[in-house]
């Protein structure tokens, strides 16, 4: 796929980039969204992926990323530790700041095929970057880039500008009994 400079309403349907949410309390938003990564890369897409209040270089699709070739890639936005909900530390508010600057480069470039902004909307939920922002990341993306992000508490206003939204809901988890997260399957 390639992006071309023409304007979305003459593209046709099946080249327009569309705009996915994938949201909800369970487990497999990111898992979805790297599937379908796996997908479009099958099919020579562009893929890059935009983690955001992640880093840590043990996450598998960094290492994924690394087999895939040139059209994967994984860029990490945030540090370490966790960002504090209630209080986060300027640190976190930079680094999800510039990790949203680096979304609208990409976006408008048209050079990616597919765009994750893998927790994004949680970002967004723990006041790390503003709604407005993301509203105007999303009309600006070049014509024929698909757009995904994930996180938890989709706001109204960010479902109602999405083309498709899915809402993963748990029903039961494994951590509840006390099992911590596992590589190779949370990260």
């Amino acid at each position: 796929m390639t992006s071309d400079a023409q304007p979305l309403s003459s593209l046709p349907a099946n080249r327009r980039g569309r705009v996915q949410l994938y949201t909800g309390d369970g487990k497999g938003k990111t898992t979805a969204a790297l599937g379908l990564a796996f997908r479009a890369a099958g099919h020579g897409w562009r893929v890059h992926i935009l983690h955001f209040m992640k880093q840590d270089s043990s996450y598998g699709e960094i290492h994924s990323a690394g087999r895939m070739g040139n059209n994967w890639q994984v860029e990490q936005c945030g540090r370490p530790n966790f960002v504090n909900r209630q209080h986060p530390a300027p640190e976190d508010i930079a680094c999800a700041q510039q990790g949203l600057q680096r979304a609208f480069t990409l976006a408008r470039e048209g050079q990616i095929d597919l765009l994750i902004l893998d927790e994004l909307i949680n970002a967004l939920d723990f006041g790390l970057v503003s709604l407005e922002a993301v509203l105007e990341l999303l009309a600006c993306r070049a014509p024929a880039t698909e757009l995904v992000l994930t996180g938890r508490n989709a706001p109204a206003p960010l479902i109602a500008a999405a083309d498709l939204v899915t809402e993963m809901r748990c029903i039961k988890h494994y951590y509840n009994a006390g099992l911590e997260a596992r590589l190779g399957i949370e990260y």
